[in-house]
C-alpha cells in the first residue's frame, strides 16, 4: 500500500490553521483544530463507502494523525482500531503493523492447527458414543440420589414406627433395636452399591475424558506459542528510529507480557505507518464512531484518549524522540475551607482539580494541606475524584476512622451533590440504577455491567435549565445510594441513566464544549453523618460555586 494510497492532503482549508508547538499527549488532549478537521475529511470518506456502513453502526474507534510530509504540505493518516469488515486493509486507511489475516502466513497456519483441535474435542464430545457413556454416569449418579432418599424416608418412617411402640408400652426392644441396626446397615450397602456402579460408569468415561483434557492442553500450549509469536512479529518503531517488539515493550510491565490485541490499536498504526514513511506526526486524535459499547459510554464523534492498558507502554516507547505536551499538573495549594472540626473529625471543601490524598503527581493534595493545617494526622474516611469539589471528611485517630468509614459501608450517611449537564434529559428526575465495574481496557474509567458489575443506585431531579455561555443545559441534585467509583458521572452520561453527560467531564464527555470548560462542574454540597463519639447527627454543608 503506497503513501499516496492513505495519505489525505488538507486544502485551502487548513491554511489558516497554526500547528501545534507539541506532540498531542494521547492521554490527556484537546484536539487540536487540524485534528478535528481531519476528523471531519475522515467521516466524509467514511460516508462515501456504504459497504462499511453495518459494521461502523455498530460501534467502532477510530484515529487521525495530522502529518508534515517531506515537501511542508500537511495532511493526515487514518485508522480504525482492529480490523473493518474482516479486512485489516481498507481504502484510505494505513494497513496494520502486523497483518494477522494475510492468507498463508503463519498465524493463519498456527490458527488452524487450534482451530482443528477445537473440531478435534468437538467431534469427541457430540459423538453418540460418548453422549451415551455420559448419560449412563448422569443417571447412576441420580439412582445413587433417589434410592438413598427412597431408602432414609423408610428410616424415618420406621422410626416413627418404634417410636410409637415404645410409647404405647408393648415393644419387643431387641426387636426394635435389630430393625434400626439393619436399616442403617442396609444405607451402607446402599451407597456402596450405588457407588460402584458410579465408579463403573465414570471409569467408561475416564479415557474419554483424558482425550479431552490432553487435546485442551495441547489447544493452550499451541494458542500460547502463538501469541508470543505474534507479539515478535509486531516490530514497532519510533519517531528516532529504534524498534522494539511488543514482548521487549511489555517486558518491564508489571502485566510482563502483552494483552491480547495490542498493537491493533487506532494510535500505534497511525504512529507507525508514519515512523516508516518519512512522515513528521504533529497532532493525533481518537474518536467514537458508531453505536456505543454494550456497558461503556461512548458517544458518537466525541474524542477519547489512549486506552492505558493495551497503548500506554507502547506508546510511550512510541513517542520518544517527539516534544509531546506534558501530563497536566494537579491543582496549585490554595487555603483550606474548614467546614467542620473538633477533636475527633474534620470536614473541608475539596477545590476542584486537587487530589484528596497524595498520588502520582508532584502536588499539594487536601489530606497534606489539613495536617498542615492542624499540625495532626488526616486520615481519609471517603473520597471525592480530583475534578470534583465539596464535602470531604478526614478522621484525626484509627478508631474514629473505622467507625466513620463502616457508616460508609453500611449506607448510614447521606449525600448531596448537584451538576450541571451538557444538555437537557428527556425526564426531570428518577433512579438510576446501573452496576458498575472499572473497565480494565480504559482506566481510570468505569463501565456498566449487569453481570460482573456491583449495585450502584442515584436519585436524581432536575433543578433548574440554563440557556448561557455553554448553551442549553440544566442543574440537576443528585442522591448516591451506594458509592461506585465515578458513579454520578457514568449515570449522568449512560444512555440507560439520565442520558446526558456532566459539563465539563473529560472522561465520559470529551467534547471541545468540556475543553472550554473550566472545570468538572459536579460539587458534593452536602453530607449527613452520625458523630461516632457524641452519636450526633451532623449535616455539613459546602455551598455549590457554581449557579
Amino acid at each position: 500500500m503506497s503513501t499516496d494510497d492513505v495519505l489525505h492532503i488538507f486544502g485551502e482549508e487548513a491554511a489558516d490553521i497554526e500547528p501545534p508547538r507539541l506532540f498531542t499527549n494521547p492521554f490527556h488532549y484537546r484536539p487540536h483544530p487540524l485534528a478535528v478537521l481531519a476528523q471531519q475529511r475522515l467521516l466524509a470518506h467514511i460516508a462515501s463507502h456504504p459497504e462499511w456502513d453495518e459494521e461502523l453502526r455498530g460501534g467502532k474507534m477510530l484515529g487521525v494523525l495530522v502529518v508534515r510530509c517531506r515537501n511542508g504540505r500537511l495532511g493526515f493518516l487514518a485508522a480504525f482500531s482492529g480490523n473493518l469488515c474482516g479486512s485489516n486493509l481498507q481504502a484510505g486507511f494505513v494497513p496494520p503493523v502486523f497483518d494477522m489475516l494475510r492468507p498463508g502466513d503463519f498465524f493463519r497456519q498456527g490458527e488452524s492447527l487450534v482451530s482443528a483441535i477445537n473440531h478435534r474435542i468437538a467431534a469427541i464430545e457430540q459423538s453418540e458414543e460418548y453422549q451415551e457413556l455420559c448419560r449412563r454416569a448422569e443417571k447412576a449418579r441420580r439412582d445413587a440420589e433417589a434410592a438413598t432418599k427412597a431408602h432414609r424416608m423408610a428410616m424415618a418412617e420406621a422410626k416413627e414406627h418404634r417410636d410409637e411402640a415404645r410409647r404405647r408400652g408393648n415393644a419387643d426392644e431387641a426387636a426394635l433395636t435389630r430393625e434400626s441396626q439393619w436399616m442403617k446397615a442396609e444405607l451402607r450397602r446402599i451407597k456402596e452399591r450405588h457407588n460402584a456402579a458410579i465408579a463403573a460408569a465414570e471409569e467408561a468415561l475416564a479415557a474419554t475424558r483424558r482425550e479431552i483434557a490432553s487435546l485442551r492442553e495441547e489447544r493452550k500450549q499451541q494458542s500460547a506459542t502463538l501469541q508470543r509469536a505474534i507479539f515478535d512479529h509486531f516490530v514497532m518503531l519510533n519517531a528516532r528510529g529504534e524498534r522494539r517488539t511488543l514482548t521487549e515493550i511489555f517486558a518491564d510491565t508489571p502485566q510482563q507480557l502483552p494483552p491480547g490485541g495490542a498493537g491493533e490499536c487506532a494510535a500505534p498504526k497511525l504512529l507507525q505507518y508514519a515512523f516508516a514513511n518519512g512522515l513528521m506526526p504533529v497532532a493525533m486524535a481518537e474518536f467514537w464512531h458508531g453505536a456505543s459499547p454494550q456497558g461503556e459510554v461512548r458517544i458518537a464523534g466525541h474524542f477519547y484518549p489512549a486506552c492505558r492498558s493495551k497503548c500506554l507502554p507502547i506508546l510511550s516507547f512510541m513517542l520518544q524522540g517527539l516534544e509531546v505536551e506534558p501530563e497536566p499538573v494537579a491543582a496549585i495549594a490554595q487555603p483550606l475551607d474548614i467546614l467542620y472540626n473538633d477533636d475527633f473529625m474534620i470536614a473541608v471543601n475539596k477545590p476542584a482539580g486537587m487530589l484528596t490524598v497524595p498520588g502520582k503527581l508532584d502536588a499539594t493534595s487536601l489530606q497534606q494541606l489539613v495536617e498542615a493545617a492542624t499540625g495532626g494526622v488526616a486520615l481519609v474516611v471517603h473520597r471525592l475524584d480530583q475534578d470534583t469539589s465539596g464535602v470531604v471528611l478526614f478522621a484525626k485517630t484509627v478508631v474514629v476512622q473505622r467507625a466513620l468509614q463502616r457508616q460508609f459501608e453500611l449506607r448510614g450517611t447521606a449525600k448531596r451533590y448537584v451538576a450541571l449537564l451538557d444538555g437537557r434529559p428527556s425526564a426531570c428526575g428518577g433512579t438510576v440504577s446501573l452496576p458498575m465495574r472499572p473497565d480494565v481496557e480504559h482506566r481510570p474509567q468505569q463501565m456498566v455491567d449487569f453481570t460482573h458489575g456491583k449495585p450502584a443506585i442515584t436519585e436524581w431531579r432536575v433543578e433548574k435549565l440554563f440557556n448561557g455561555e455553554w448553551g442549553e443545559g440544566c442543574r440537576v441534585v443528585l442522591w448516591p445510594l451506594t458509592g461506585r467509583t465515578h458513579q454520578l458521572r457514568v449515570h449522568c452520561a449512560h444512555p440507560q441513566g439520565i442520558g446526558v453527560p456532566i459539563l465539563g467531564d473529560r472522561l465520559y464527555n470529551n467534547t471541545p464544549k468540556t475543553h472550554s470548560a473550566k472545570r468538572m462542574y459536579l460539587h458534593a454540597e452536602w453530607l449527613e453523618v452520625t458523630h461516632p463519639v457524641t452519636g450526633e447527627r451532623l449535616q455539613i454543608t459546602a455551598p455549590s460555586p457554581f449557579l
